[in-house]
Order: structure tokens, then sequence, then C-alpha cells
């Protein structure tokens, strides 16, 4: 197993040897970006006491993940191999952030490095789970719009899922300064860029099921985006594949203020029953219609258009082995599947 503890003037042998010592259930690696091979990444993983599945999860908007700390033995509410991803450009990964660009297909590429390098700890390798909360319940609402099959079930606390509406009430300029720089751009300056990282402009794809909880008196990130995501999956007639819980009088400046020990308890139990209850990998339909933002990953194929801050409607049929795209502008998009489909 390639590991990297982040110790300054530490020896390659005694690396290995405080790992093996002091360290048998949490680990800091380096894994690389299947996308830019040159780009190192870095996750902590958690190790259950026994086989289990995998739990990835992504950190806060300003956040990073938890300071490395030597375990000797695990967690006791580690009930899964859990992989907590510090996203690109922070304290400990390569690269920029993106807000939900690439940045998500590095969650997959920290999934397929624990796949090969944990297998020990795993019963059903293809079972995985994803939970984030604040920016990583944005991340949360976002990666089910890219990858709509590579996840049983997901959670997401407190999260984004529209970027343009977060950027307009952002009035102290917390977040907006970053997404200018994150995104690019301003809503009205590239509309398209903020729907192609948008949960809700992509709730079409969702196939997986999904718990959400959100605050009713959330300063920070306001309860709107939870409403808005569930009332468009009604429309959609996707409501069966979510769970909304919203908590009375819950929120300020922090996501969970005022929220007693009950509340707190109840969430973190119906996040882990919408696991429990998909213990399955999600499977899409033969054909149908699926939205592309920036890109799109499948089981069977991929769409990448030329750019994240454009987005398309794909029209898929894979037993007549035909895939359609719809650009709401000229783009060029690569579309890689199974041999002797046709594209359109």
């Amino acid at each position: 197993m390639e590991y990297s503890i982040f110790e300054d003037n530490f020896r390659a042998e005694k690396k290995k040897e405080f790992e093996d010592r002091y360290s048998p259930y949490c680990d800091l690696v380096y894994y690389n970006s299947s996308r830019n091979p040159k780009l190192r990444l870095a996750m902590r993983v958690l190790k259950p006491a026994k086989p289990s599945y995998i739990l990835v999860m992504t950190h806060g908007w300003h956040m990073t993940i938890p300071e490395f700390i030597p375990m000797e033995t695990p967690q006791e509410d580690c009930d899964y191999l859990t992989l907590q991803v510090d996203m690109r450009g922070r304290a400990y990964s390569e690269g920029e952030a993106d807000c939900n660009g690439w940045e998500l297909f590095d969650v997959v590429d920290a999934v397929n490095f624990a796949r090969k390098n944990y297998k020990e700890y795993l019963i059903d390798s293809s079972i995985v789970y994803f939970e984030g909360g604040s920016g990583g319940g944005g991340n949360a609402y976002g990666i089910l719009g890219k990858f709509p099959d590579f996840f049983a079930a997901a959670t997401a606390l407190c999260g984004i899922s529209d970027y343009a509406l977060w950027y307009e009430q952002d009035e102290e300029g917390e977040f907006r300064d970053e997404m200018d720089v994150w995104v690019g751009c301003t809503p009205s300056q590239n509309p398209n860029a903020y729907k192609a990282r948008s949960g809700l402009h992509l709730l079409e794809n969702l196939y997986t099921p999904l718990f959400i909880a959100h605050g009713e008196t959330d300063v920070r990130v306001p309860v709107v985006h939870a409403r808005n995501y569930v009332k468009k999956a009604k429309e959609l007639g996707k409501t069966e594949l979510i769970q909304y819980e919203e908590l009375p009088n819950v929120g300020n400046r922090a996501h969970w203020g005022n929220a007693d020990a009950e509340q707190m308890e109840r969430i973190r139990r119906m996040s882990e029953e919408n696991r429990v209850c998909n213990r399955k990998k999600t499977v899409l339909p033969s054909k149908g219609t699926l939205i592309v933002g920036g890109y799109l990953f499948t089981q069977n194929f991929s769409v990448v258009l030329e750019s994240l801050d454009k987005t398309a409607v794909l029209e898929y049929d894979l037993p007549q082995k035909k895939f359609t795209l719809h650009a709401h502008e000229a783009c060029v998009c690569t579309i890689t599947m199974q041999p002797e489909l046709n594209v359109e």
C-alpha cells in the first residue's frame, strides 16, 4: 500500500515503522488524479474493525480534512471504510478548487484507490456511499448529477443545491469572492457555468436514494436550497428517492444552531438507515435522458464537454446503441462507451 504520512524530515523507513506501530486504524495517504496524473491529492482513511462498505465524505467550503491523529483502536462510530477527501487546492491536496468541477472526480479517484489498496476491509467494493454537509452537502447534490449510478445511497446535510442562488444570497461576500475565482465568473456573466455545477439543475439524473436534512433558520446556507430540490424532485417524479428532514427553528450562523442532541441523533440515524436500506448498486434505465453539466460518467458510458461551464441534454438508448447530444450552445464533446456504439 502506498502511504504518505505528512511528516517533514521523516525518512521513508521511519514512516513505515510509525504507521505499523501507531496507526492501525487511521491513514493519511496521497493518491493521484486520473484526469491529471501529476496532480497529487490527499485523503484521511478510517478503517473499520471488521470488513464493511465504503463511505466517502467531503468537508465544508472553507474547511479541510481533520488533522491526522494515529489511532490504536477503531473509532466507535467507524462502521465503514471511511474516506475523508481533502478537496483539491486545500491543506494537503494540490491543484485549484473549481466548485463541483473536476474536484468531484477526485472523490471517485479516492474510491478507486481504496478499492485497490484496502480490499481486506471491504465486503463488497461496488457498494459506495457518500455523505457531506454544508459545502460537502453541495458536493453531494452535484456528484449525484455527474455520477448518477456510482453511489448506492447518499446524504446531503445543509447543502447548496443552486450556486447561482447562493451567490445572490451571500450579502456579506463570505463565499461570493471565492465563487468568482473557483467558478471563474459571476452568475450573470455565465449562468450555465453555475447550472453545470448545481445539483438542482442536474436533478433529472437522480437515481440514487438521497437523505436530505436542513435547518429551517440556517443563515449561511438557507433552507430554500433543500426545499427547491425536494420540490423539483416531486415535479420530476423522483420523490420516492428522497427522504427530507427539516428541523424547525434550527440554524443561525451555525448550520445546526439551536439543535438539541435528540434532533442531531435523529439526523444521524436517518442517514444511516438510508445506507442500510440500500445495499445494492444503483442502476440506470437502459434508455432515457440525462443532463450533462460539464461532464457525465456512468457505468456504461461517459460524456465530457469541452468546458466545465457548459451544459447539454443527452438522449441515450443502450439497446439501440444510440446517443444524441443536444447542446445549449455550440461545443465539442467526447463520448466514450462500449465498442460499436453509434454517436449522433
